[in-house]
């Protein structure tokens, strides 16, 4: 590998300041971040709307989110070696553009397929800029203040949640769903102009060649396994007859080959994804951290759209007021979080985080016809609470963990696991409420009493899952470089 002298880099690793080229190249990163956050969290509210214009049932309308995921799970192993082979200026233009073709293909999407087919182009775009983002804050923020900047990157991150659900639905009650598309795409061409005009190149490049098997395999573990759990609470016995276990326990193998596929290539630096990243014991257990949270998270958020408009009887509009609170104090609390990470480690945050994170799934396993929608809000707070106390610590002391060289694939597992782990909660809740919602339709029920019990099994479901975070918090530690000023215990 050439030596990575770049000002950028160097500046994070010697001294307390942070080189303003890197500087400029994070807020670049960022407003893309922002730009393709807004756009997934705006579909969670419209899939019920969507499965009504289109006449999809629940569990294929929710493949638009799913597939998103899945997506975006295929790509992101590829982006530890992808920002070494190429440069940074040429990632984000090739992440952008291809953002903004998916989203143009969804604009004038005639039906479904299509619409799925947009759906991924989108995310093999998005799949890229949250590894690239979180890589270049590890290479050019100083140790002793990744905690405020992790901060940071979560009050712009949380903007994008906090006005995506409102907006959705505001923009499904008066103009229909194509509007989605239509305001994202604008946002998005105004990021591509931004960075051609002022994205810089940060570090240097290899020539590495890149293992085709690799990615093949990568698609075929993380896609069947996903699949086959998306069919679990269908009607038959899955597609074309393969029933649903077959399906996850073929992805499984493909898994396991994959593992083995890059610990034989590791072994001349050419792995995809590098796993020694995997001998931090801190790294390891945060990244299991994080892929739970998402699991529960991801699953959650997915569910709740539901719920709240085919259960609770509540407009698109309502539905994502109810999300917008909670998001803006989540938005908030970043930097603040951050400061206290600085000071006191991650387990001051880690502990009660997760704690909060799972009373509100309990508390959302109580919710039925009739819960009031203030109600609602406060568990929807309570529980943005927890994730603003869990990401700040989760990011910064992982990657933290990891030698300089292996910062490019530790974000790329950890994004990778994120957004494995959130589809297959994502998968695994929409079809314990679909299971229990077909069944009681099929009883004679009326949707909105159909759907309750489905909605407070699912998330009592993720509510038990979200109890493992609770237990690992107390075991992460502050990284070595980042003890500065932090008493003992922490």
């Amino acid at each position: 590998m050439t030596p990575d002298t770049s000002p950028a880099r160097t500046s994070a690793a010697g001294s307390d300041t942070i080189d303003p080229a890197g500087m400029r190249v994070i807020w670049l990163l960022l407003v893309a971040a922002f730009v393709a956050i807004l756009n997934e969290t705006t579909m969670a509210i419209a899939i019920p709307a969507l499965n009504v214009s289109l006449g999809i049932p629940p569990e294929l309308g929710q493949w638009l989110t799913s597939a998103f995921m899945l997506t975006m799970a295929v790509v992101i192993p590829t982006t530890g070696f992808l920002l070494q082979r190429f440069t940074t200026r040429q990632i984000f233009l090739a992440a952008i553009i291809t953002f903004i073709l998916g989203t143009a293909i969804c604009l004038v999407a005639p039906g479904f397929p299509a619409l799925l087919a947009g759906r991924v182009v989108q995310a093999a775009g998005t799949g890229i800029m949250m590894p690239l983002l979180m890589t270049t804050v590890m290479n050019v923020v100083p140790p002793s203040s990744r905690g405020r900047m992790m901060g940071r990157v979560g009050l712009v991150m949380s903007l994008a949640p906090a006005l995506g659900p409102t907006l959705s639905g505001v923009v499904l009650d008066t103009l229909g769903w194509r509007w989605l598309f239509g305001i994202i795409l604008p946002i998005a061409l105004i990021a591509l102009a931004l960075g051609a005009k002022w994205m810089t190149n940060l570090g240097e490049t290899t020539r590495a060649p890149i293992d085709v098997l690799s990615i093949v395999l990568s698609a075929l573990a993380f896609g069947g396994i996903v699949f086959g759990l998306s069919q679990l609470g269908g009607h038959g016995a899955g597609v074309g007859g393969v029933p649903p276990a077959v399906v996850i326990a073929a992805g499984a193998v493909f898994l396991g080959l994959f593992v083995w596929r890059q610990l034989v290539l590791q072994r001349v630096d050419d792995a995809l994804l590098d796993l020694r990243i995997f001998k931090s014991r801190n790294y390891a257990i945060s990244v299991i951290i994080m892929a739970v949270v998402a699991l529960s998270m991801f699953g959650t958020f997915a569910l709740l759209p539901l719920y709240l408009q085919n259960v609770a009887g509540l407009d698109p509009t309502a539905a994502g007021l109810v999300l917008l609170p909670g998001s803006v104090l989540m938005g908030l609390m970043g930097p603040v979080m951050g400061r206290i990470y600085d000071a006191r480690g991650p387990k001051t945050l880690l502990v009660p985080g997760t704690m909060l994170i799972a009373i509100a799934m309990f508390v959302y396993s109580t919710v039925g016809t009739h819960t009031p929608m203030w109600f609602l809000i406060i568990v929807q707070i309570t529980m943005s609470l927890g994730l603003a106390g869990s990401f700040t610590p989760l990011f910064s002391a992982s990657l933290g963990s990891l030698d300089r060289s292996l910062y490019s694939h530790g974000s790329a597992a950890l994004n990778t696991l994120q957004q494995v782990a959130g589809a297959v909660g994502t998968a695994v809740l929409i079809s314990i409420y679909s299971g229990y919602l077909h069944a009681g339709e099929q009883a004679g029920l009326a949707a909105a009493d159909a759907g309750a019990p489905g909605a407070r099994a699912a998330f009592f479901t993720a509510a038990c899952i979200a109890l493992v975070p609770v237990v690992l918090a107390f075991f992460i530690q502050k990284p070595a470089d980042q003890q500065a000023g932090v008493p003992a215990g922490h």
